[in-house]
């Protein structure tokens, strides 16, 4: 009897057995970090602990989670998944002591955010200056890029996106509507003609925005839509970066008001199509899936949401 009862004893022992939270949270920093030895650095152990607790989680789990050169460090298959699983139990985990904590002390620690490089510049940086100002414990790591960012596999508590989003598992906070505008110089439509309707588009020479796939769509005031293909001498993946070229008469191009709005009230550029708009996109604010955040990230999200609404 004492045998049968020891036997289920250590058999409910090894169906039991506790995850390795501490492997998986230092896998986690060698994905942000994309080195162990940035990642012993940031989470203030040795690279040999930190290369030993992957090395006991990739046993555990019976795979390999990373490839490993002299010169690089790349997720495998298997880790890929992985990497988004480790993110969210380090996020749980930092909300769950904040939530602790909070009751006696302000927000505070890092909050890692991602947005659109022009926007970012013109309109997130100054409200990071005030937010930093009212809440002096937390600190901002700001990423500007316009490039899409994997929000989870890269380690962001919060980013912003100007785009209509596909659905996903993302935690998505609409904050307002940005108008778009068609314009031209006054010297390119010297040379090439005004056109009247978004048809005639295909015969101009159009400056395209690449981050935004597909055609140009436009709305008229009757709600009938058109669209046209973008082709032209330049494209790139910034608008900012194709506002000298349209101010030096060299297209036709569909920029946000917070690119071109100032060319605009200078008549550097003229609207063109007042009857054909085309349609507004969506401000939005980007959290990973996990319910719980840390008190430091809702502040964030607060003080965002509140701002930019208009």
């Amino acid at each position: 009897m004492e045998t049968i009862e020891t036997y289920r004893f250590e058999s409910y022992q090894e169906t039991m057995r506790l995850p390795d939270l501490e492997a998986w949270a230092i896998f986690a920093a060698v994905v942000e970090h994309r080195s162990f030895s940035a990642a012993a650095e940031a989470v203030g152990l040795s690279k040999a602990t930190v290369s030993k607790a992957v090395s006991r989680l990739e046993a555990q789990l019976g795979v390999s989670l990373f490839h490993r050169t002299s010169r690089r460090l790349a997720l495998t298959e298997a880790g890929r998944p992985l990497a988004d699983h480790a993110a969210r139990i380090v996020q749980e985990a930092q909300a769950a002591e904040e939530t602790a904590r909070c009751g006696a002390h302000l927000p505070a620690g890092r909050v890692r955010m991602a947005a659109p490089m022009s926007f970012g510049l013109q309109n997130v940086a100054p409200l990071i200056a005030d937010f930093l100002l009212e809440y002096p414990m937390i600190e901002i790591d700001l990423h500007l890029s316009d490039a899409r960012v994997d929000i989870v596999a890269e380690g962001f508590d919060v980013a912003l996106r100007i785009a209509n989003l596909p659905d996903s598992s993302l935690r998505a906070r609409r904050l307002c509507s940005i108008a778009a505008h068609l314009v031209a110089a006054p010297a390119y439509l010297e040379r090439h003609g005004v056109p009247t309707h978004p048809a005639q588009l295909g015969e101009h020479r159009l400056l395209g925005y690449t981050n935004v796939a597909g055609p140009w769509r436009f709305q008229g005031k009757d709600g009938s839509e058109t669209s046209v293909k973008a082709s032209g001498p330049l494209s790139a993946n910034s608008g900012t970066a194709l506002l000298p070229a349209l101010v030096a008469g060299l297209g036709i191009a569909r920029l946000p008001a917070f690119i071109v709005g100032e060319a605009l009230a200078a008549g550097e550029v003229v609207e063109l199509l007042p009857d054909w708009a085309p349609p507004p996109v969506m401000l939005h604010l980007l959290t990973p899936p996990s319910a719980l955040r840390p008190a430091r990230v809702e502040a964030l999200i607060a003080f965002l949401a509140a701002r930019l609404k208009d």
